[in-house]
């Protein structure tokens, strides 16, 4: 019996995600998803991620028709995944056939090689099917939230606490929405306007950005097929991942200290087409990756640490983009959620101090340091601050309500209401709340270097 194509490729993503700990993310864009055709391409990525958004929600649905010996995390992952992959068809997506979805993932479990669970995976199916969907519950507390919105209770408790419960409903729900498609445009004001008139023409219907007048939306049209999306005139970045770029502003020496996969220092050169930019990537292979993805001419690409990397001058403009949590990102990364641990959080934060630190070392006097996250956690973003402050004298926060304003008066920023994407002196966007992922900065002066 023959399997969807789409099926084995969205099996095969989440099997790799499972066990190599990969991103659903990045094998999404690998041949085995872009070479099938456009219905099974976007079959295969809509039960990849919606699999792994509704995860612990799938799992208790399956749990009541499992023996306690056969709970869903004790099954081998090629057992447990087609049992997911199947659930998530019958409970969340529309016009998919009963008999399709169970059969196939019954396949899938033989063609993985585990035929003697193919019995469990058909009954435990079969009875899921002639279930009823379970009761709407009211999303009252962060564990009926948790529950209900398929996230890890910490996490949701936690944002319970930093932001409130009705925020922390609709970042949930965000979280388990497809996310808008923004690009990020040429910045000469004329060959943005060709450009978008070029794509506009090959089919595609654009937007204008909700947080940035020089990003727009994808609304309906294959961006990827696109002429300028090949030979990358145009990318797709989220809008508030630009206005960090954006925050940076404009200098003649700038450093990007964790450079990859390049979209902030594409976007600050673009911006800086006359300046020299540094980008320091730690990992050998993700530098040369970037060297393929950032055709900017006036980047330099190093891979090295950048409390490793050797300067002549000091820098007028740094950003620090550090490696973080990625929990403003769900929406594209939910594989996250279940692999992110309350203790990561610590050691996540004494890296970033460190690099943050160093970067500080590498800017001379009046420079603009920004130190950002995509991050909703506070031992991340303000706490990292915190410290940085308790540990040096040499700067000081420039408000990013400041900065803001600027971009506004400029005409890149279109978001009118500063007071919503700022908490305290810090830029906070917040997924739900505001048109993009969530992300924190801070704009730091350099002062008596």
């Amino acid at each position: 019996m023959s399997i969807s194509p789409s099926r084995i490729a969205a099996f095969d993503v989440l099997l790799r995600v499972e066990e190599e700990s990969a991103y659903a993310a990045e094998l999404l864009h690998t041949d085995k998803i872009t070479k099938l055709d456009a219905r099974d391409r976007n079959l295969a990525m809509q039960i990849v991620m919606g699999t792994l958004r509704w995860q612990s929600k799938l799992d208790a649905e399956l749990s009541p028709f499992l023996s306690g010996k056969n709970n869903v995390s004790k099954l081998d992952a090629e057992v447990r995944i087609a049992l997911r992959m199947a659930a998530f068809q019958l409970r969340r997506l529309d016009r998919i056939p009963a008999n399709a979805a169970v059969n196939d993932s019954v396949q899938l479990v033989k063609r993985a090689g585990k035929t003697s669970a193919s019995p469990l995976v058909n009954a435990v199916l079969r009875k899921l099917t002639k279930a009823p969907p379970e009761a709407a519950a009211p999303l009252d507390s962060p564990q009926a939230l948790a529950y209900s919105l398929s996230h890890p209770l910490w996490l949701v408790e936690r944002w319970a606490r930093d932001f409130g419960l009705e925020k922390t409903r609709r970042i949930c729900e965000a979280n388990q929405s497809q996310p808008a498609t923004s690009l990020r445009m040429p910045a000469d004001p004329d060959q943005a306007a060709a450009t978008e008139a070029e794509i506009r023409g090959a089919g595609v219907e654009l937007a204008s950005g909700d947080l940035m007048a020089t990003a727009r939306r994808v609304i309906s049209g294959d961006i990827t097929s696109t002429a300028a999306f090949r030979e990358k005139r145009v990318a797709i970045q989220d809008e508030a991942s630009q206005l960090v770029a954006a925050l940076v502003g404009r200098g003649d020496r700038i450093l990007d200290c964790c450079a990859a996969p390049g979209g902030k220092t594409q976007a600050i050169a673009l911006r800086n087409p006359h300046s020299h930019i540094v980008a320091a990537e730690l990992h050998a292979q993700r530098a040369r990756m970037m060297r393929d993805l950032v055709t900017a001419q006036n980047v330099e690409i190093i891979a090295t640490h950048v409390a490793d990397l050797k300067s002549d001058k000091p820098f007028d403009r740094v950003l620090a983009d550090v490696p973080c949590s990625g929990t403003g990102t769900l929406s594209r990364n939910p594989e996250i959620k279940w692999r992110l641990k309350p203790e990561d959080l610590t050691d996540l934060h004494q890296r970033q101090v460190a690099i943050l630190s160093a970067a500080l070392d590498r800017a001379g006097n009046c420079a603009r340091v920004v130190y950002s996250t995509c991050s909703l956690e506070p031992e991340e973003d303000e706490q990292v601050i915190e410290e940085i402050l308790q540990l040096r004298k040499d700067i000081r926060v420039v408000p990013a309500r400041e900065v803001l304003h600027e971009l506004r008066q400029h005409g890149e920023l279109a978001w009118q209401a500063l007071d919503s994407i700022t908490g305290g002196p810090f830029l906070r966007t917040l997924p739900g709340i505001h048109p993009c992922d969530g992300f924190f900065a801070a704009v730091l002066e350099k002062i008596n270097a």
